[in-house]
C-alpha cells in the first residue's frame, strides 16, 4: 500500500490537544518504557532528549521511574506543551528535571553532541520531511548515545488499516479515529526506515517490528569521525 502523507497540521488547537491528552495511549507508552529499559539494561541515567513529546506523558513516566534521568522535551505545538506545563505544576518532585521547548524540526534550540539518550514516539510519520528527525538525532546525540525511536508501521492494505482502527480506536472520539487512520496511511514501512538510516549513515541502529502496529529503531549511536 502506498504511503499517503498526513494533511499538514500541528496539534495546536486546544480542543485537539485535550482530546489527545485524554486518550488512552497507555499500552503504547508502556511498550516504549519497556523497550527503553531493555536498551539501557536497567536504570536510565543521564541526559535525555524526547523529540515530539506532546503533553509529556512519556517524559513524566520516565522521570518517575528513573530518578537519575534528566530530560529536555521538544514539541511544535504550544497547546500540547501547555498541557505538559499544567501536569508539571502538579508534580513538584520533578522540578528541574524536565525542560520543555517549543519548536519544529530542524531546531537550533538544542545543544549539539550533548544527549545520552535520544527518544521519540510517533513523530516520524507526522513530519513533512523525515530527514529532519535523523539530522536532529545526528546533531544532538553524544557519541555512544542510546537511541529509541518508535512509530506506527504502515499496514499492507486499506482493510488492515480499518481493522486496526476498529481494534484500537473503536470507543475514541471521531477526531481521534480519523487521525489514527490518517496516521496509519502516513506511517513508514521498516524497509523505508532502513533506507532512511542508511542514507544518514546511522551506524549502530536497527529497526524491528515491536507490536502489531509499531516498529522501533534501537541501538547505540556512533558518531562519524
Amino acid at each position: 500500500m502506498q504511503r499517503v502523507p498526513e494533511p499538514e497540521q500541528l496539534m495546536d488547537e486546544p480542543e485537539q490537544a485535550h482530546a489527545y491528552a485524554e486518550a488512552d495511549f497507555s499500552e503504547a507508552n508502556a511498550l516504549f518504557g519497556r523497550l527503553l529499559r531493555d536498551l539501557a539494561q536497567g536504570e536510565v541515567r543521564g541526559r535525555g532528549l524526547d523529540i515530539g513529546c506532546g503533553p509529556a506523558d512519556i517524559p513524566i513516566a520516565l522521570l518517575h521511574e528513573h530518578p537519575g534521568l534528566r530530560l529536555d522535551a521538544l514539541d511544535g505545538a504550544e497547546a500540547m506543551l501547555d498541557l505538559a506545563r499544567e501536569r508539571l505544576a502538579r508534580l513538584p518532585e520533578l522540578a528541574g528535571r524536565l525542560r520543555l521547548h517549543c519548536d519544529t524540526l530542524p531546531t537550533s534550540l538544542l545543544p549539539g553532541a550533548h544527549y545520552d539518550y535520544i527518544l521519540s514516539n510517533s513523530l516520524l510519520h507526522h513530519l513533512e520531511n523525515p530527514d529532519d528527525l535523523w539530522l536532529t538525532l545526528r546533531r544532538c546525540a553524544a557519541d555512544g548515545a542510546r537511541v529509541l525511536i518508535m512509530d506506527l508501521l504502515r499496514p499492507a492494505s486499506e482493510l488492515a488499516v480499518d481493522t486496526l482502527v476498529e481494534t484500537y480506536a473503536l470507543n475514541e472520539p471521531e477526531l481521534l479515529r480519523r487521525d489514527f487512520r490518517n496516521s496509519l496511511f502516513a506511517a513508514y514501512t521498516m524497509d523505508e526506515v532502513r533506507e532512511q538510516l542508511q542514507r544518514h549513515a546511522l551506524q549502530g541502529l536497527e529497526v524491528s517490528q515491536v507490536s502489531d502496529r509499531h516498529w522501533a529503531v534501537r541501538g547505540s549511536y556512533r558518531a562519524q569521525g
